[in-house]
């Protein structure tokens, strides 16, 4: 059996795993990375907010995107559920916070892509292309054994597997579950009017329906409704579909055509009360997984790879392996509130939407208006929704951080 030994080992090649390899190979980390890399174009992106960015610029990723990407300088909000409180339309600018765009919007597969050649950079990160199929922990080391037999000590491993993370199943981390009537319909399109740089998130009844741009006359499409309505549109050829998404934003950008690959993915929430056990950390989808809505969902997981690095660096400095206790329980502490108010937010938001019900309607609406009126009131929202106030992660404060 060939047995190897690391600082660091990651589980999962995803956005959220490349980068923690990255991260943990930058500053000095023997550290594998074990997972096969699936960049496949499925019409899905992801708005990077500034922190993330930063975190991007910091791992020294963020050059290779910067080009591929469209900055969200102004974000609406529309309320087209037909409440009787329906509220004016809202519009954020990022320049009231002093930022030159709240974030950038890039398809998931190309941040795959970018992530993925730089990690090949490392000499300190090696990357096995297949599957980890157990985990146990052996006295002070954990030890992953992999689909074709062999095994890897490290002193921590990272379960970057998603959703159905395979490796919080066999730590015996509970998640609870559960779904919403409501499946999104993504999309990458071209349009005949510039987006401006804005971002623009109709409510509706069944959900959000959101265009993000992306470079030049391009937006993509998270369009989240009923799963009766979502198969029905997910039958339609290109042109039909087009021309029902150009109904729905109100020929906002005028005449609409597909341009990327089209997806359906239902939508479902999950949360976990630890982010770890002995030896093994939960980053990303393995952690928290919630709708579309508000452009949380990877960068909650940047920021806890950002933490787990923080947690880890310092708990090094005081003499402490990757994997010690005192290590996890930092990181744990870093992430509890940052996860749980986020999730409890986005979960909130769209309950109010389905709802129907007048006093939710009635919350909701006061809280668009207030936001719209109370400028005090905007900027505090729109700082905590790029980037928390408190115990924000170092590379996500400055790209030049440690």
């Amino acid at each position: 059996m060939n047995e190897k030994s690391y600082n660091i080992a990651i589980v999962g090649a995803g956005a959220a795993g490349l980068s923690a390899a990255i991260a943990f190979a930058r500053d000095g980390f023997s550290t594998v990375l074990v997972g096969s890399l699936d960049s496949r174009r499925d019409g899905r992106t992801v708005a990077l907010l500034n922190g993330s960015v930063r975190f991007l610029e910091a791992l020294g990723v963020w050059p290779s995107l910067v080009m591929e990407a469209a900055p969200l300088e102004t974000m609406r909000i529309i309320d087209d559920t037909g409440s009787l409180f329906r509220p004016p339309p809202v519009a954020f600018s990022s320049r009231e916070i002093d930022l030159d765009a709240f974030g950038w919007n890039i398809e998931n597969a190309t941040l795959v892509e970018k992530l993925a050649e730089a990690a090949r950079s490392y000499e300190r990160l090696t990357i096995l292309p297949q599957q980890a199929s157990d985990f146990r922990v052996k006295a002070d080391r954990a030890v992953l054994t992999l689909a074709d037999g062999s095994e890897i000590e490290a002193d921590l491993v990272v379960a970057a597997d998603g959703r159905n993370s395979r490796l919080r199943q066999i730590a015996g981390i509970e998640a609870q579950t559960w779904s919403y009537p409501q499946t999104a319909v993504t999309a990458i399109l071209a349009h005949d009017r510039e987006h401006r740089e804005a971002s623009t998130e109709f409510h509706t009844r069944h959900g959000p329906f959101t265009l993000v741009p992306l470079p030049g006359k391009r937006s993509s499409l998270v369009w989240v409704t009923s799963p009766k309505q979502a198969k029905r549109l997910g039958k339609l050829d290109d042109a039909a579909l087009a021309l029902e998404i150009e109904r729905q934003a109100q020929s906002l950008l005028g005449a609409m055509r597909i341009d990327g690959p089209r997806g359906l993915v239902p939508m479902s929430g999950l949360s976990v009360t630890r982010f770890g056990e002995p030896r093994l950390a939960l980053v990303g989808e393995a952690a928290h997984v919630f709708p579309p809505i508000g452009a949380q969902g990877l960068n909650l997981g940047f920021r806890d790879v950002a933490s787990l690095r923080d947690a880890v660096v310092d708990g090094f400095d005081d003499g402490h392996e990757a994997g010690s206790d005192e290590t996890l329980r930092q990181y744990q502490r870093s992430r509890d509130l940052d996860v749980r108010l986020r999730t409890a937010a986005v979960d909130g938001l769209n309950r109010t939407l389905l709802t129907g019900l007048l006093p939710a309607d009635l919350l909701r609406g006061a809280g668009l208006l207030a936001l719209s009126k109370v400028g005090f009131l905007r900027r505090a929202v729109m700082r905590e929704g790029v980037l928390p106030h408190m115990g924000a992660p170092r590379l996500m404060q400055d790209a030049r951080a440690a």
